[in-house]
C-alpha cells in the first residue's frame, strides 16, 4: 500500500447518508459506477486523488475530513493509548486497532478524544509539558506549513549566500536592522540569547557552540518572521493551561528553526544519499546530533517521507526530559523512566560515541517491538559542567537494514537486548537490576528460597 494511499470509506458514507443519497446516486454524480463506490465505502479501494476532488468540488467537502484518522495518529496512536495499563487484560492487539479504526473511525475518534481529554485534564492541572506533547504527538511532530515557509526562505537566502550563518545574519541586518553580536560570559551570564532594542542587537553566549548559535539565530528569525504562522498553529488547540500552549508554540518556533538550517527537501536527499550517515549530516548541514535527531522525526510529507524514528532524551537518573514519537508508533518512550537494561545509559561514560543496540520491548503485543535505537551524549545550553543528557534516535529494526549505522549488524530479535517499560511497568521475571517490582503485581515471599531477582511476583492482581 503507499503511503499516500487515503482509505476512507467510513467518511464518504457518511457524506452520501448526509446528503441522503443512494450509492447509485452519488456514484453518477462522481462519475463512478455504483460497484466502485461501494468498494470505495467498505475500505476494499483507496479513494483516488481524481475522485476526492470530485467530492470537493461536488458537495463542498473538507477534503481534511478524508485523512480523519490522521487527528488521532492512525493506528499508532491508538496503540499508544491501548497500551495503556488499564486495558492490558483485554489482549488488544495490532490487528484489532487496525479493524476499529477502519470500521468505526468516528467511534475510534471519539475514544482517542476522550483518552486525552481525562489525560489532557490532569495534565493541565500539573503538568503542561505533557499536555503539549500530546499536542504534538496529535500532529505526529510534522507541521507541513512551517515545513514549506522555512523550506521558501532557505531557497530565498541561498540565491545569493552559501552559508547559511551568514545568510541569516545578513537578514537579520537587511530586513529587521539587527546585528549579530556574540557576548562574553560575564557580559551575559544567565542567557544565550538577548534581543536588545535599544542596542539593535541579537546578543549571544560566546559558550555556544557554532551549531547553537546559527540555531539561535533562526530562533530569533522564526520569533520575528512566523509569529503570526505559529500562533495561528497554536490556536486551533485547545489547550487547558496557558503554560501548555506557550511550551508548544515554543516548540513551533524551534521546528521552524531547524527546518530552515536544515531544509526538508534537501535534508531528504542527504539522508537517503548516506543512509542516514549521522556524521555525515552532522557536518554537511553544521548542527548537533540533538538537532538533527529532531529533525529526522519530522520527516514526514505526503509524496516525500523520510524514515520513521523516534527521539527521546534522558537524564543520568533515566527521566525522560524529551521524546517525540513522530510517525514510528514508538510506544517504549511511554514509561515514567527508561530501562536501565538498555544501553543508552552507557553514552554517559563515553561522551562523542554513537552507541547502538537492538532492543526488544515486553509488553508490546499493540505496537511495535524490535528497535533498532542510537544513542549520543550531549550537552545542553551553553554546555555548563552538570548539564549533560543522553539523545536517543531510533527506528524499527525491520526499517533500518540500508542505515550506515547499522552496517554489519545483524538485525533479529534473536541478538537483540530485552527491556522494559520502566520497572514499575515491567514484568520481566528475574531482572537482576530490577528496582521496583511491577504496579499491580503480586508480590510472594519464599522463606526457604532466595530468587536473583530482588522481587518475585506472579500475574497482575
Amino acid at each position: 500500500m503507499a503511503d499516500d494511499a487515503v482509505f476512507a470509506g467510513a467518511a464518504l458514507r457518511r457524506l452520501r447518508r448526509r446528503e441522503r443519497l443512494t450509492q447509485a446516486a452519488m456514484a453518477e454524480r462522481l462519475g463512478i459506477s455504483p460497484s466502485y463506490l461501494n468498494l470505495i465505502e467498505r475500505n476494499q479501494r483507496p479513494l483516488t486523488a481524481r475522485v476526492m476532488m470530485q467530492v470537493v468540488d461536488r458537495f463542498d467537502f473538507d477534503p481534511r475530513g478524508f485523512r480523519e484518522d490522521e487527528s488521532i495518529g492512525g493506528v499508532a496512536g491508538l496503540a499508544r493509548r491501548f497500551q495503556d495499563e488499564r486495558f492490558a487484560d483485554l489482549g488488544i492487539d495490532r490487528e484489532d486497532i487496525a479493524e476499529f479504526l477502519a470500521a468505526a473511525p468516528q467511534a475510534a475518534a471519539a475514544f482517542a478524544r476522550l483518552y486525552d481529554g481525562a489525560g489532557s485534564a490532569s495534565a493541565s492541572m500539573s503538568d503542561p509539558l505533557t499536555e503539549s506533547r500530546l499536542e504534538i504527538e496529535r500532529w505526529r511532530n510534522h507541521f507541513a506549513d512551517l515545513d514549506t515557509a522555512a523550506e521558501e526562505m532557505a531557497d530565498e537566502m541561498r540565491l545569493s549566500r552559501g552559508d547559511i550563518g551568514v545568510a541569516m545574519t545578513e537578514r537579520l541586518r537587511e530586513r529587521h536592522q539587527l546585528a549579530v553580536r556574540i557576548l562574553p560570559q560575564d557580559v551575559l551570564p544567565n542567557s544565550l540569547r538577548r534581543l536588545d532594542f535599544h542596542a539593535r542587537q541579537v546578543q549571544i553566549s560566546e559558550l555556544l557552540p557554532q551549531s547553537a548559535r546559527n540555531f539561535q539565530v533562526a530562533v530569533q528569525l522564526a520569533q520575528l518572521e512566523k509569529r503570526d504562522d505559529i500562533a495561528a498553529i497554536a490556536a486551533g488547540s485547545d489547550f487547558g493551561d496557558p503554560a501548555a500552549r506557550q511550551l508548544f508554540e515554543r516548540h513551533l518556533t524551534g521546528y521552524f528553526a531547524a527546518a530552515l538550517i536544515m531544509p526538508y527537501s534537501r535534508l531528504l536527499r542527504a539522508c537517503e544519499a548516506t543512509g542516514y550517515d549521522l556524521t555525515v549530516l552532522q557536518r554537511r548541514f553544521g548542527v548537533s546530533f540533538e538537532q538533527l535527531a529532531h529533525r529526522l522525526t519530522t520527516l514526514q510529507r505526503v509524496g516525500q517521507r523520510g524514515l520513521p524514528f523516534f527521539m527521546a532524551r534522558i537524564d543520568r537518573a533515566g527521566q525522560f526530559s524529551k521524546r517525540f514519537a513522530g510517525a514510528s508508533g514508538a510506544t517504549l518512550l511511554e514509561g515514567e523512566n527508561s530501562c536501565p537494561l538498555w544501553n543508552v545509559h552507557r553514552a554517559f561514560e563515553r561522551p562523542g560515541e554513537l552507541h547502538v543496540q537492538q532492543v526488544v520491548v515486553d509488553g508490546m503485543d499493540a505496537a511495535p517491538a524490535h528497535w533498532f535505537t542510537i544513542a549520543s551524549a550531549v550537552t545542553a545550553g551553553d554546555g555548563a559542567e552538570g548539564a549533560r543528557f543522553v539523545v536517543i534516535l531510533g527506528l524499527e529494526a525491520r526499517l533500518a537494514g540500508d542505515l550506515a549505522n547499522a552496517r554489519g549488524i545483524r538485525l533479529d530479535t534473536e541478538t537483540a537486548q530485552p527491556i522494559g517499560l520502566g520497572c514499575a511497568r515491567c514484568f520481566r521475571p528475574d531482572c537482576r537490576q530490577r528496582s521496583l517490582p511491577p504496579r499491580g503485581s503480586q508480590l510472594r515471599f519464599e522463606a526457604i528460597t532466595r530468587g536473583i531477582a530482588p522481587f518475585d511476583f506472579g500475574s497482575e492482581s
